[in-house]
């Protein structure tokens, strides 16, 4: 028996629906060497490289366009243990007949490598170094130049072959496509950034990426989610479960926490929610916002607008209730949504000093972000709440999140889970950082990266939409986190789904959103008995 002959039937993992646990560089590092302390040699290097050869030999005999022996795969291969995994994959797809070339610019150093190499000339791989002119006639494009851990930008041949791996990814072939081995090269993992992150930087941009022991958070959340494409993970025998506090948002996660739709319940059952907000000329916000929590599931609902000139009711849903901010007590309600077109007066501050003092769960989003970070009195007194047990929900944007910390929105970007996990502890709030990879930070320290939503929600009115699904939620007596996390889960899964029907991501409207979350709402959680 060799070294390496200690391997496993690949597992594959679609993230889909999973909460995954989320693992940094540390926890990897770790996790990879005390299972090689406990395996014989390059045993974790055969199970990466058999794993993704399963993998794409499952892609390309998918394909019946082309005959198998027919579909050209071309490799490139890095100086390190990423280019040792593309050697065993061109090693197990040049054994089942799959035609492979690999090109290694840089002939490979660590030990686990070399074997790798070794075990690829013995099979009679065709290596090069020196990428060809053209690689069009290639159905498959590896990306096997760098994993993990690089510290310093692409460059040389690795920077030019990662700008023609990205062309081919974004011309969206049809069949085929530019695979990553473990991360795309350029990536960081820990952050979802550009290493380097300096402009015309390279990295990778994938159409699949195959992720190794753990997935990481860099591919879920900030550019990651776009160079990494569809991400599939192979554990190869590696226990990470108990490493990491991070986590892929999941339904469950928070789909116990949902309240059961009994017979004998009633609308007093599922809460009252106010959605405080709407200033002169700046109604439109909390209705939108108000609307989405009818569709989410609120007992009543009800917006309390600041400014002069509102409708008298909401005449596509007049279920709403629509009041003066003076005329509705929001000590009687089960939730408040706070900051939707509240405007930055005077009036508006001190509503929200007084909003503060009440006892009932809050959501603050918007121009009511925007007022704590200019007033320290009211920052004292958010931060208050959360240490005396009733933390708050915050829903900002980058900009946003920047303001609350006193950075710039592209500080916020380079680490958005710190940005999170910062905002959480400093005002012992729940935090729902948005965007690419949305963050659900809670202040004991516990974080998820959400994998749903697209470029549909790039539109005005849909972090409105979100404030109203999450205050929904609140009102049906969710916990603070969980609620954020089924809120922003489900808004972005009615993006998906919407946009898989033809709706988006161009032209999508933020009232479209809240019928589809009803939609997926009973689907996933209230089925119908007979279903």
């Amino acid at each position: 028996m060799t070294d390496a002959e200690n391997t496993l039937p690949p597992t594959l993992i679609n993230p889909h629906q999973r909460a995954l646990p989320l693992l940094t560089l540390t926890d990897l590092r770790i996790a990879e060497s005390q299972a090689a302390a406990a395996l014989p040699r390059h045993t974790l290097m055969a199970r990466a490289g058999q794993s993704a050869a399963s993998f794409l030999h499952e892609q390309i005999t998918r394909d019946t366009s082309i005959a198998k022996s027919k579909q050209r795969v071309w490799l490139i291969a890095g100086p390190g243990n990423n280019g040792g995994d593309a050697l065993i994959l061109a090693t197990e797809l040049h054994k089942t007949g799959i035609a492979v070339e690999l090109c290694m610019p840089v002939e490979v150093k660590p030990d686990d490598a070399r074997w790798a190499l070794d075990t690829a000339r013995a099979a009679g791989v065709p290596i090069t170094t020196a990428p060809p002119a053209s690689l069009d006639g290639y159905r498959w494009l590896v990306d096997g130049m760098f994993g993990i851990g690089l510290t310093r930008p692409l460059d040389g041949v690795f920077a030019t072959v990662a700008r023609q791996l990205s062309q081919r990814a974004k011309a969206r072939p049809r069949k085929g496509g530019v695979l990553a081995l473990d991360v795309p090269s350029g990536l960081d993992s820990d952050t979802g950034t550009i290493v380097g992150d300096s402009e015309g930087a390279a990295a990778v941009h994938a159409t699949h990426t195959i992720t190794f022991i753990g997935a990481k958070p860099g591919l879920f959340t900030a550019q990651g989610r776009d160079l990494a494409g569809a991400v599939t993970l192979a554990p190869i025998g590696v226990d990470c479960s108990q490493r990491t506090t991070v986590q892929l948002n999941a339904p469950e996660l928070f789909g116990a926490f949902l309240p059961p739709r009994d017979f004998a319940t009633n609308k007093g059952s599922f809460g009252s929610l106010a959605v405080v907000g709407g200033d002169t000329g700046m109604c439109g916000a909390p209705i939108l916002a108000a609307r989405a929590a009818l569709y989410c599931g609120a007992g009543k609902v009800h917006a309390a607008l600041l400014g002069a000139g509102a409708p008298p009711y909401d005449p596509p849903h007049p279920e709403l209730m629509l009041h003066a901010l003076d005329d509705l007590p929001l000590d009687k309600m089960d939730a408040l949504a706070v900051g939707c077109g509240m405007g930055h007066s005077e009036r508006a501050t001190r509503v929200l000093h007084d909003v503060l003092q009440l006892d009932v769960p809050k959501l603050f989003d918007a121009d009511a972000l925007n007022l704590i970070a200019k007033d320290p009195a009211l920052a004292a007194e958010l931060t208050a709440r959360g240490v005396q047990g009733d933390p708050c929900i915050l829903t900002p944007h980058p900009l946003e999140a920047a303001r609350l910390v006193g950075s710039d929105a592209p500080g916020v970007q380079r680490d958005r889970l710190g940005a999170a996990r910062a905002l959480a502890a400093r005002f012992a709030s729940v935090v729902v950082l948005k965007g690419s990879g949305t963050i659900i930070a809670a202040p004991d320290g516990r974080l998820a990266i959400n994998p749903t939503g697209n470029a549909a929600l790039a539109t005005g009115g849909t972090g409105d939409v979100l404030g109203g699904i999450i205050g929904a939620l609140l009102a049906q007596h969710l916990p603070r986190y969980e609620a954020a996390l089924a809120g922003v889960y489900l808004h972005g899964l009615a993006a998906d789904t919407l946009s898989a029907q033809g709706h988006g991501p161009a032209g999508l409207t933020a009232g479209e959103l809240a019928p589809m979350v009803r939609t997926l709402l009973n689907r996933l959680f209230y089925p119908a008995a007979d279903a």
